[in-house]
């Protein structure tokens, strides 16, 4: 896990690349009625718009809350290193999900005089699969991705 700030940096952009692109694919294909090879192509004219809000919200607001929630439901001395992580994931996606949402339904959604509606709508088609892409997959690459970006300094941290 982060070490230092820019480590977090790190760390969130990787996170916020499998998140949100995964998050926009499932979108369009909701939007279209299926998945097509053409969805992940189309995903990226979206992430360039979706991955810096989802940063700034996740590096300076999100991540905060997060890690102040996930102490209040686990205790971090005392209990096994899953249960933070597991913690820290439930609080990011809980916060995450309906501020993407709304993010979502503001630029993409032309919703009108239906705005809450619509983004109640499309924060609750959002969750289940926000919840499970970051439990079972987004967040397991992440932590893979970046213990290889920052071996050296974890095995330089453990001999110290």
């Amino acid at each position: 896990m982060p070490k230092n700030k820019f480590q977090e940096v790190i760390f969130t952009i990787i996170m916020v690349f499998f998140m949100v692109y995964a998050m926009i694919c499932y979108n369009i294909s909701l939007n279209i009625g299926g998945m097509s090879n053409e969805v992940f192509l189309s995903a990226f004219h979206e992430l360039v718009i979706m991955g810096p809000i989802a940063f700034i919200l996740d590096f300076f607001i999100v991540s905060k809350l997060a890690f102040m929630c996930a102490a209040r439901m686990t205790d971090f001395r005392n209990s096994h290193p899953f249960s933070k992580i597991l913690a820290i994931s439930v609080a990011s996606v809980a916060f995450m999900c309906p501020l993407m949402s709304l993010a979502a339904t503001i630029l993409f959604k032309n919703a009108g005089s239906q705005f809450v509606a619509v983004w109640l709508q499309t924060t609750a088609m959002n969750f289940p699969m926000a919840f499970f892409w970051q439990l079972i997959y987004a967040g397991p690459i992440v932590r893979f991705i970046f213990r290889h970006i920052f071996k050296e300094n974890e095995a330089t941290s453990l001999n110290t």
